[in-house]
């Protein structure tokens, strides 16, 4: 009867490389969009949401191609610009 106990147990990995994300070094943990709102400028502009509104409009009427189109469409979606407009029903 032969037991386990003789057998030598593996060292821990504590030497080499570190890796395991697929070929890449392992990196401390963090999010890489930590320093996002960060910034040095003294004056930062923000354009106001009626600002915004008015240059989507302007490109939305008088598009200079089918993409900036596109874009104004789905940004006035997204700021909910449009009305709806529904039919009364007349029984």
């Amino acid at each position: 009867m032969t037991t386990n106990l003789s057998k030598i147990k593996p060292q821990l990995r504590t030497k080499g490389r570190v890796s395991g994300n697929f070929g890449r070094n392992k990196v401390q943990a963090g999010s890489q969009v930590v320093e996002l709102g960060v910034t040095s400028a003294k004056v930062i502009n923000i354009t106001s949401r009626g600002k915004y509104v008015d240059r989507m409009l302007f490109i939305y009427n008088n598009p200079p191609n089918r993409k900036m189109f596109d874009f104004a469409l789905c940004e006035l979606r997204r700021l909910q610009c449009f009305e709806e407009q529904r039919l009364t029903e007349t029984i």
